[in-house]
Parts: C-alpha cells; sequence; structure tokens
C-alpha cells in the first residue's frame, strides 16, 4: 500500500512539474523586445512575400514564415502611432495576435507598416535584419471574398465547393458544396455588382442535370438553364450569361499540357421579373463567339469578347485553327426600361493588339477597365501568356500592369470602391492558381499584390488544391447552403425556353473532364 502511494505522489509530483514548466515558459522565454543585436544588411527571406505591398486596414494579420537558420525567432510590427504587435517562435513561423493588429492598421490609415525581424543563432547571438515595410491604403477593402476551390482538373471532378472568406480573420464558410447534390460540379458564380444578395450559381450533376440556382434577397430558385460566364445588370432585373460549346484536350510541348476551346457560343439576356431568356441577334451571330459578359456600374452598355469562328467542323477536337483564333473587346449599348439593345462597337481589337483579349471588368467608378489578353484561345488560366491589362475609358489608353508575373494571370474581380483588386495567379510555380490582391490608385497603377492570408503561414506550401473564380462582395452571402442545396436536388422552378443557336445547351458535351477550371 505504501509503494502505491509512493508511486502516485511521484506521478503526480512530475506531472506537477510538467504542468508549472509548461505554465513558465512563455512568461520566461518570450522577449517583448530584443535590446542586444547585430545588424544583417539586407531583408529577411520570409514567405509569403509580404515586403513593399499595399495593404487594407481591414485584412486579416499577415502571418508569415522566416525562412532563415537560427534557433529563436522575434518579429515587431509597428507604425507611427498605436502599440506594437510582437510575436516570438522557435520555427520562425510568425502568428500575429488578431484584435491589437486590427487596432494598429486602423490607427495608422495612409502610414507606413514595419516589421522588425531578428533571428537568434545557435551561438545565442540576434542579428536584425533591415526592417520590412509596407504601407496601409486609407480605403478598405471589401470585406468578404467568395471563391472556388478544387483539385485541377484533368479528366474528372471531384470535392468541388464554392466557399466565403472573411478577409478581417480567418473564418471561411461553405456557401455550397458539390456533394450535398451527388458530387455535383459548382461552375460559375456570379453577382449583381458586389452586392452578395443577388447570387447565381451554375450546377452540373449526373443526377439532377445542368441547370442554375438563383438566390436574390433570401429566395432560392433553380432556373432550367446552365448558365455559363453571367453578368448582372447594376439593377439587379437582368442578367447576360454565355452558352458556351467548351471542350478541354491535351497537348505536349508546354509546362500546361491542359487546353481548351470554345467551339461555339452565344450570350443570352434573362430578364427576371418576367422569367424569360432572349438570345438577341446583336449577341448571337452564327458567325462569331460571344462570351465573358461584364456591365457598365450604370447599367447602359454591355462589354463582351467576340471572335470569328475559324472552323467548319464544330465537331472537331481540337478544332482547326484554334491556335489562331483571338477574341476581340466588344461594348454595345441597352436600355433596361425597354429592354432594346443598340449597335456594337469595338472597342479594342485582337487585330491592334496582336493578342486575344479575354474577362473585361469595369470599375464600379466607371473609369478603369480591367481585362486579361494572351497569345490565343478564351481560357486565360490555361496560357502562361495571359497578363492584366487596364484601359483608362475616358481615353482608351490601356497599358500592361507591372504586377504580372512569368506565369498565368485570370480571373479577376473589383472592390465595390474601385481600390482593389483580387485576381487569380500561378506565380507560385506555374501550377496552382492562388488569389492575389492588389491597390489600384486612383490613377489606374496597380501596387505589388500580396497572397490572400491564411492562419498557417505554411498553407500554401504543401496545398493541392486551387483557388479560382474569386469576387469580392460586401459582405457575407446570407442564404443558408441547405437551401441552396436543396434547391439543386429540387426540379426546376423557372423553365425557360433557351433560344436555339448553334450553342444550344443541347449541343454542349457532358463528358465531366469539360468543367472549366
Amino acid at each position: 500500500m505504501a509503494s502505491q502511494l509512493r508511486k502516485r505522489f511521484v506521478v503526480t509530483a512530475f506531472v506537477g512539474c510538467i504542468v508549472v514548466a509548461t505554465a513558465l515558459w512563455p512568461a520566461s522565454c518570450s522577449p517583448s523586445a530584443v535590446d542586444q543585436y547585430s545588424e544583417v544588411a539586407r531583408e529577411p527571406d520570409i514567405s509569403p512575400d509580404y515586403s513593399g505591398t499595399v495593404i487594407p486596414a481591414n485584412i486579416a494579420p499577415l502571418n508569415l514564415q522566416i525562412r532563415e537558420e537560427g534557433r529563436a525567432y522575434f518579429l515587431k510590427v509597428h507604425s507611427q502611432h498605436g502599440v506594437p504587435v510582437t510575436a516570438f517562435g522557435k520555427t520562425g513561423q510568425m502568428r500575429l495576435s488578431a484584435r491589437p493588429w486590427r487596432k494598429l492598421l486602423d490607427a495608422n490609415r495612409g502610414r507606413d507598416l514595419h516589421f522588425d525581424i531578428y533571428v537568434q543563432g545557435q551561438d545565442r547571438q540576434w542579428r536584425r535584419f533591415q526592417t520590412v515595410t509596407n504601407t496601409i491604403a486609407k480605403e478598405d477593402i471589401d470585406g468578404t471574398l467568395v471563391f472556388r476551390l478544387m483539385k485541377p482538373l484533368y479528366n474528372w471532378w471531384k470535392d468541388i465547393g464554392i466557399y466565403q472568406r472573411n478577409l478581417a480573420g480567418f473564418d471561411t464558410s461553405v456557401v455550397l458544396h458539390g456533394r450535398s447534390f451527388g458530387e455535383g460540379c459548382l461552375n460559375c458564380h456570379s453577382f449583381a455588382g458586389n452586392d452578395p444578395e443577388t447570387l447565381s450559381i451554375s450546377l452540373r450533376s449526373a443526377t439532377y442535370g445542368s441547370h442554375t440556382l438563383l438566390a436574390q434577397d433570401g429566395q432560392v430558385e433553380k432556373v432550367g438553364a446552365k448558365w455559363g460566364y453571367t453578368a448582372w445588370h447594376p439593377s439587379g432585373r437582368v442578367a447576360v450569361y454565355s452558352i458556351n460549346k467548351v471542350i478541354q484536350f491535351f497537348r505536349a510541348g508546354a509546362m500546361e499540357v491542359r487546353d481548351v476551346a470554345d467551339l461555339d457560343s452565344a450570350l443570352v439576356c434573362y430578364d427576371v421579373e418576367s422569367r424569360t431568356a432572349t438570345s438577341p441577334p446583336e449577341l448571337a451571330d452564327k458567325d462569331r463567339l460571344e462570351t465573358y459578359p461584364a456591365w457598365s456600374p450604370d447599367g447602359k452598355f454591355l462589354y463582351y469578347c467576340s471572335a470569328p469562328i475559324l472552323w467548319e467542323d464544330r465537331n472537331k477536337v481540337p478544332p482547326d485553327n484554334y491556335e489562331d483564333l483571338k477574341y476581340d473587346l466588344l461594348r454595345i449599348g441597352y436600355d433596361i426600361e425597354t429592354g432594346q439593345w443598340g449597335q456594337a462597337e469595338t472597342i479594342l481589337s485582337a487585330q491592334e493588339t496582336g493578342l486575344s483579349i479575354l474577362l473585361p471588368r469595369v470599375s464600379p467608378d466607371g473609369r478603369f477597365l480591367l481585362f486579361c489578353m494572351c497569345d490565343y484561345g478564351c481560357f486565360p488560366v490555361y496560357q502562361p501568356s495571359s497578363d492584366l491589362y487596364i484601359m483608362d475609358l475616358a481615353t482608351r489608353q490601356y497599358r500592361r500592369l507591372a504586377i504580372n508575373s512569368e506565369f498565368s494571370e485570370s480571373w479577376h474581380s473589383w472592390s465595390s470602391n474601385s481600390r482593389w483588386i483580387a485576381f487569380s495567379s500561378k506565380r507560385q510555380g506555374g501550377l496552382f492558381t492562388r488569389t492575389y490582391l492588389s491597390y489600384i490608385d486612383e490613377a489606374g497603377t496597380a501596387h505589388k499584390p500580396f497572397v490572400v492570408p491564411q492562419k498557417d503561414p505554411t498553407t500554401y506550401d504543401s496545398l493541392l488544391e486551387t483557388y479560382s473564380t474569386p469576387e469580392l462582395v460586401t459582405g457575407p452571402v446570407n442564404v443558408r447552403k441547405w437551401r441552396l442545396a436543396q434547391a439543386a436536388r429540387a426540379g426546376p422552378s423557372i423553365a425557360t425556353d433557351i433560344p436555339i443557336t448553334g450553342a444550344s445547351p443541347k449541343t454542349v458535351p457532358s463528358d465531366p473532364w469539360q468543367e472549366r477550371e
């Protein structure tokens, strides 16, 4: 009995020592400052690259990994006003507390934000690197990012979901996931401007068919047609969407072995009140391909991309001369009250640029047009040559943005104040698409982009999934995911009659690998 008591005492005392030691470690080992150090005449190697960029005051903490050899690491973030934010660690992974971070940024809008980084070597001597400096913008970014997360597509889709992220923190929630309707595919999602209350999601399912979910003011309906790339009129009364006969194929001799061709396409106009769809002749030329619609913020013009069909056989894969296909940028007037369309005009031609012009998006203040250009074709995410360009709509002068990389820059969206863009980029090695944010100043200059912060700063190093179609909205999507899933599994509540064209959905290939990334 006494022996057992002695054993219990020893175990209890041992555990107690562990608890006490654990409790005392942070207080005794975590410095609040480093006073003695030697200087290193360069900036530290950090990941992600949060250096020399402009950030919004309402962004999540820029947690980072210090990639310098050492046994201890200390980070101090400070600006002109407020209390500095510090972090200490043994691995170089710096995670900053959210509340003091927000206070510091909010108190220093328009000022520089300094990152002082110290590394302790094996000799227990501290080294201080050159200060990393970023700038806090005066303007916030829209608070919610809606995106699609998926594995890169080759021959099959699985585990595809649309998510929303609170950019002020790290909270991420599901808007709708494919597993809720038979491992279906979710394709394009679109909003009316930056308003989360009007949302459309294109669906494809072997069990429940190919349709579109339409959510407005908390109500969800299922439209009996699959919408492609969609642009909502600012009023929310009309949506223009593409119907595309898209095919994916493979080719050798390039880092990106996948390619995409649009064999046939047209634009369709859907009226919310009458629940009818029409295909205006101006937007459905049987000899041309029309796609990527985008409204001007006043709703008076629709921008879109158009190219001549270069092949006679609209079923051949790949089509003849597909590498010669280049899209022009067009604009057409529209009267929301009468539903009348004007005459299309060319804003920028492929003949002038020598490139294919894709994905136009007008800034909410109406001043700038952001778009992609690549060597050929309709699918910039598979084109390493795809870069972002900006046009001043007052002068129609355009230029290539300095923020481009050697890899593909593709899908993009504006913040509602026209000061920020979110865009897809493969700059992290050319394989996986990530979402980057960039500040656009009043002159239309894009500042160095930064990847959307993660709680674990090493997330992107090992994540084998791709972020696509980033859309900035002013608040969270409030419609419940179970309501969207329920509608996805139900029959169509709006059975629109789609006009018969060469791009009619009945001719769109149904093979699963033909979904777009």
